[in-house]
């Protein structure tokens, strides 16, 4: 019972809450565990009654009550490290650009539970985020705004490049504009720390919108931009990518929210080709790598990278860089050709599984 309701509502625990157990005390079943899944629960309590057990219930809905309402946030450094549990030697499993909103689910020890805008969850220590209430959230919506284009960067305290430093800055960052002065923005930290950006480094996050035309131009010219940027298992931002951050990375900074990881980003798209043919793809194409099913064994997608054309391939390993599947080409990759697995296609195709942020208010209504 328990693994269908898992199967049905959060078969990818990397998104989707569920931990119950039910436990046997005596004469009695005692219900206890964690889900930011209410349909679930209420499914799975439906099912115990129709079976006719009684229990006791002792399951926490996320959003926790201790949270007091601050069910909201913001990341309000750079990059917040994401971690699979609440501490710092743990796991580096995603991260999250400056005024990244999440939803808050619980606090532990100076860490938040939190779940970014494509659903995926993991923990923040309290450096990292400014938790606020839904009231709060919606205020900071309807706010102007502007997003940091730069590769990376610094904001000032003054409109001045040799005034002190107030942060370094990272592409995708997004701040409320509150005035410009010269050729500065003048912005507010999710924190309340003010700071100015050159306006030459970021734009108005409207104008930024309204000008996104996803091209595969532009996604193999957004690429160019991150090379040679290292490699950093857990890393989806300019100052350290894993090769599925990379992936999301580029098609963030050009208004296209991909899953997170290589074995959810398979799952979207429109499968192009799955036999090496090459002449299929397109720039902008994501190539999956991997170990293929077996009669024993599910298919493994371990790594990915995207066509720019020329029979060339752009990805993090090592650091980004550039490989061919030609074999007399001086880059070629005979170790990713060998564990090839298909190519997908994102532009000019259905968005299911994607965010689309001209369309998803994400960070501003």
């Amino acid at each position: 019972m328990m693994e269908d309701i898992k199967q049905e509502f959060a078969p990818d625990k990397r998104v989707a809450l569920f931990n119950i157990e039910y436990v046997r005390k005596g004469n009695e079943t005692i219900l206890r565990g964690e889900s930011n899944l209410p349909e679930a629960v209420t499914s799975f309590k439906q099912k115990l009654a129709e079976q006719k057990i009684d229990y006791l219930d002792s399951i926490q809905l996320l959003p926790s009550s201790n949270l007091n309402g601050f069910t909201q946030g913001l990341i309000t450094i750079s990059v917040a490290n994401l971690r699979g549990k609440p501490a710092h030697s743990s796991e580096l499993v995603t991260q999250a650009t400056l005024g990244t909103p999440v939803k808050v689910l619980k606090e532990e020890n100076d860490w938040y539970l939190i779940q970014t805008p494509d659903k995926y969850l993991s923990w923040v220590d309290r450096g990292g985020i400014m938790p606020l209430s839904t009231e709060k959230y919606t205020q900071w919506k309807s706010t102007p705004k502007v997003i940091y284009t730069n590769t990376i960067g610094h904001s000032y305290n003054d409109p001045n490049k040799d005034s002190q430093v107030v942060s370094d800055m990272v592409a995708g960052g997004v701040l409320e504009l509150i005035g410009d002065e010269k050729e500065f923005y003048y912005v507010v930290f999710p924190d309340g720390r003010k700071a100015y950006v050159l306006k030459t480094e970021a734009m108005d996050y409207d104008t930024w919108l309204a000008a996104l035309d996803p091209s595969q131009e532009s996604l193999v010219s957004t690429s160019k931009t991150l090379m040679g940027v290292p490699y950093l298992w857990g890393g989806t931002s300019t100052k350290g990518v894993d090769c599925s951050g990379f992936t999301k990375t580029i098609y963030f900074l050009n208004g296209i929210v991909l899953p997170r990881d290589a074995s959810q980003q398979i799952h979207t798209g429109k499968e192009i080709d799955a036999v090496k043919d090459f002449d299929k793809l397109e720039l902008g194409d994501l190539l999956f790598f991997g170990k293929p099913a077996t009669d024993t064994t599910k298919e493994r997608v371990i790594h990915v990278g995207m066509w720019i054309g020329n029979n060339e391939f752009i990805h993090s390993a090592g650091r980004v860089h550039i490989s061919s599947v030609d074999k007399d080409a001086p880059n070629f990759d005979e170790y990713n050709l060998n564990r090839y697995l298909r190519s997908n296609r994102y532009l000019k195709e259905p968005k299911d599984g994607l965010i689309e942020l001209a369309k998803t208010p994400v960070f501003k209504d």
